[in-house]
């Protein structure tokens, strides 16, 4: 990266760390279960809720006991379930039509990452009525407050019931961009094993991959505090000891764990930000329909050994944490990243994007850097040509 530019992201940075403390950051508060909703509901006199899934969900039953719960408080429940992994601009508007037809006063967004950020991105929209979404792309853009938002995760990784942003994919050009904007954080989160328990095994396991990527790369960024630190060191012990048997045995009390630990990386990386494993990650999802978690395994390792001794001595503190023994910081930290690949062998995640094309880096490094810089602390700063590297770390050998 040249010189210039360089100074300009540290500086930039800079700024948003100190300002840490000033700014409007919470955490939402945790809910017991489904059966708490209505009565939050009520005491919002929302008598009509959005509540915004996928299909899958849907037809798996999922969403059953909490329509039923709604219905039984006498609270009408219009739902749109088209949201698509990588949710669109079309997504965003048609749920929107909905809110606006059924006179909806609070949004539930049920399911993952995708019908978090679509719900988000809804929300958004109807506080900006007449602001398109993708001029509300980066930070700061809404601005305005946005209906209820009651988030319950069906998945323990994306973090999103605790976070700023959405990601969202433009429906005509397929790039993906993130609004950030303190109002989408959600007013409420439902923690609850019981609607994670149908996962399937390679959703399971990317999407903890996917809280181990929110967790690392806040800790090792340039932007932590107190709180983010321990948010984050907590989320990795957690992930480390329970994300094998969320995805192989079924457990509850592990994917409860996980579902805290998921929380946890949410909070951290909401503050501290991400790093380039993200920035990488969204071109892929946003070109090839990549699922995110799936992207974030497959690149983490890669991209903490490309930082090398600038993240030796935060990723020794996470190899301590998750009780791993070297003689220096250098060698804790290769036995670290050894810790993830093991852990992605394990649990089946391949080691190549199939979809990734050669030709395609140039474009999408392109894409990586303009997110990514200036406003992600990262250990190390790299343009869009050196971030091409890490693509090829990716890219399936002809």
């Amino acid at each position: 990266m040249h010189p210039v530019k360089k100074i300009y992201c540290r500086a930039f940075q800079t700024v948003f760390r100190i300002a840490i403390p000033v700014m409007p950051y919470r955490k939402p508060q945790t809910l017991d279960g489904l059966r708490s909703i209505p009565g939050i509901l009520k005491e919002k006199k929302a008598d009509s809720v959005l509540l915004v899934t996928d299909e899958n969900l849907r037809k798996l039953g999922l969403t059953k006991r909490l329509e039923e719960f709604l219905a039984d408080a006498g609270i009408a429940c219009h739902v749109y379930d088209k949201v698509v992994p990588n949710p669109t601009t079309d997504n965003v508007e048609a749920a929107r039509a909905v809110y606006v037809a059924g006179k909806c006063k609070a949004i539930i967004a049920f399911g993952g990452g995708s019908p978090m950020d679509c719900a988000k991105a809804t929300a958004a929209r109807i506080a900006r009525p007449h602001k398109s979404l993708p001029k509300m792309k980066g930070l700061l853009k809404v601005m305005k407050p946005t209906p209820t938002l009651i988030a319950v995760p069906t998945t323990a990784g994306s973090g999103s019931e605790t976070t700023l942003a959405a990601v969202i994919t433009n429906s005509e050009n397929h790039h993906k961009y993130v609004i950030n904007d303190f109002v989408l954080i959600p007013k409420y989160a439902v923690l609850d094993p019981a609607v994670t328990e149908s996962l399937p095994k390679h959703v399971a396991s990317t999407t903890g991959m996917d809280a181990l990527t929110h967790a690392v790369e806040a800790f090792i960024g340039r932007s932590t505090t107190k709180e983010t630190r321990a948010d984050a060191i907590e989320a990795t012990r957690l992930v480390f000891e329970n994300l094998e048997n969320a995805c192989t045995v079924n457990d509850e009390g592990s994917r409860r764990n996980m579902l805290h630990a998921s929380f946890l990386a949410g909070s951290a990386f909401t503050k501290s930000y991400v790093g380039y494993v993200h920035a990488v990650a969204h071109t892929l999802g946003g070109a090839y329909n990549v699922p995110h978690g799936l992207a974030n395994a497959v690149l983490l390792p890669n991209v903490l050994e490309a930082y090398g001794e600038a993240a030796e001595e935060r990723l020794a503190i996470l190899a301590n944490v998750i009780g791993l023994s070297g003689n220096t910081d250098e060698e804790k930290a290769k036995l670290f990243i050894k810790a993830i690949r093991e852990m992605n062998r394990r649990l089946e995640i391949p080691t190549v994007i199939e979809k990734l094309q050669k030709e395609d880096i140039p474009r999408l490094a392109k894409l990586a850097d303009a997110e990514a810089n200036p406003l992600y602390p990262v250990p190390v700063l790299w343009d869009a040509k050196e971030l091409e590297s890490l693509y090829y770390t990716v890219l399936k050998e002809d």
